[in-house]
């Protein structure tokens, strides 16, 4: 592979081609020496500003959207780092609650790029795509400045690139299998991984995990003699129910007990999100004081996560979700279950080659009248022919079509959707989901809000 040359870029498409020519973010080895070389040369931004780490197989990228709002709402300035994106790559670094703009992308980028180069010099291997951008936002923060980072891991924890922060507060999404190649087969493995960013002293809010995650998640807390808030016994959700754009929810605190909080978003799954966040929140904060209900109110009536059970067009209904494994399958198929009447609903669904597409498929299948199966632009995609052949096993003939273009897919999805709505109280929809990139590709071409 070339080496990238790090150069000044004129425009946000220089910024990121100069990016995507080094190691690709799928390209892991156990070692954080490049980031620590990056980040000492840039004057370590990231011990300018506290932090909140986050890890976990599904729920990173909506938690940590919660988490900054509540943060906000409490005046505090806040960057985000969350990966992947879902449209655009500025995406992964927010300040304020907003992504950096094509001018400040560009201005992070060069601000950074001549310390790009001399860690390629310097270093067996260059900094990889993923290092570069971790480098470019603790630059960022520490150049707005922030008071706080709420920052995502790529994949697992320990040997990730964001992991050269010492966060306050580490918070654990639940863990199931994914990425197996990577991170280990079995959810102990893969605990053991991401437990790597609880740190000494911290606080590490876990929500609710298998008993094999759980014990290897506590057993580093007490080793490094971090605090433990669990879900389920320190917090929680108390009560929920759907309503009408989203769901009221009920939860309990680490300091207090919030009631009837309106949350925008679909599915159980979200208001465990919520609960985490708050949780986080309160531990971040310290001292015994609860956060101000109009606070909690304020920041989750405005909450929103694109690409996340995300109605995205009506007439027929058109929801996004990226679910990219069984775990997160199976909490999309619950929340379409509890907060909709889609009757049929049309799956598209587009996945990557090393995914569980056969664990995914099966969780979707009881929900799914039809499957059309498509794939999106990315080397990576499984061919939509070889994920046909899954689909087929799961589904039945019958209900599986093949339609390798993106958009061509989403258009054979509406017509089914349309043609057989069944009754006046339901009405077909399309669910479009597989992969944060099958997401990503479907907004643009439907025009995502932004």
């Amino acid at each position: 592979m070339t080496e990238p040359v790090a150069r000044p870029a004129e425009t946000v498409a220089e910024a990121e081609d100069a990016l995507l020519s080094r190691w690709p973010e799928t390209r892991l080895e156990p070692s954080l020496d490049r980031i620590r070389a990056f980040t000492e040369l840039l004057g370590d931004p990231q011990r300018a500003y506290r932090s909140i780490h986050l890890t976990g197989t599904n729920g990173k990228t909506s938690t940590s959207r919660m988490i900054d709002a509540l943060l906000r709402a409490l005046d505090l300035r806040t960057g985000r780092f969350t990966s992947p994106h879902v449209e655009r790559m500025a995406e992964r670094i927010s300040v304020d609650g907003e992504p950096l703009d094509d001018e400040a992308f560009v201005r992070a980028f060069n601000d950074v790029a001549p310390y790009m180069h001399l860690v390629d010099e310097a270093e067996a291997h260059p900094l990889s795509f993923f290092e570069a951008v971790v480098g470019m936002a603790y630059a960022a923060f520490a150049d707005a400045p922030v008071d706080v980072a709420v920052v995502e891991v790529g994949m697992g924890g320990s040997w990730d690139a964001t992991n050269v922060i010492d966060a306050d507060v580490a918070v654990v999404t639940p863990i199931a299998v994914d990425h197996a190649n990577y991170l280990g087969g079995t959810p102990a493995e893969i605990a053991r991984e991401k437990a790597g960013i609880i740190k000494p002293g911290s606080v590490a809010v876990l929500a609710q995990q298998t008993a094999e995650a759980a014990a290897v998640l506590l057993e580093r807390a007490a080793e490094v003699g971090a605090t433990v808030a669990r879900e389920g016994l320190e917090f929680g959700v108390v009560a929920r129910a759907a309503a009408v754009g989203g769901q009221v929810v009920t939860l309990q605190g680490l300091r207090g007990r919030y009631d009837d909080v309106f949350l925008p978003l679909y599915g159980a799954h979200q208001a465990q999100n919520a609960a985490a966040a708050l949780a986080a929140v309160e531990a971040f904060l310290g001292g015994e004081e609860p956060l101000g209900d109009d606070v909690v109110r304020g920041a989750f009536a405005e909450m929103t996560s694109p690409g996340r059970l995300e109605v995205i067009r009506r007439s027929p209904t058109i929801v996004l979700d990226a679910a990219h494994n069984p775990h997160g399958a199976e909490a999309t198929a619950a929340a379409l279950e509890d907060s909709f009447q889609f009757d049929p609903l049309i799956g598209v669904i587009g996945v990557m080659g090393d995914k569980d597409a056969e664990g995914l498929l099966a969780a979707f299948e009881p929900h799914l009248a039809h499957v059309v199966v498509t794939q999106n632009s990315t080397e990576r995609a499984m061919p939509a022919d070889r994920l046909a052949e899954v689909a087929r096993e799961v589904f039945g003939e019958d209900r599986v079509s093949v339609v390798p273009r993106l958009a061509d897919a989403i258009d054979e999805a509406a017509a089914r959707a349309e043609s057989a709505g069944s009754d006046a109280l339901s009405s077909g929809a399309v669910l479009v989901t597989g992969s944060v990139v099958t997401v990503g590709e479907a907004r643009v071409l439907l025009g995502g809000l932004k």
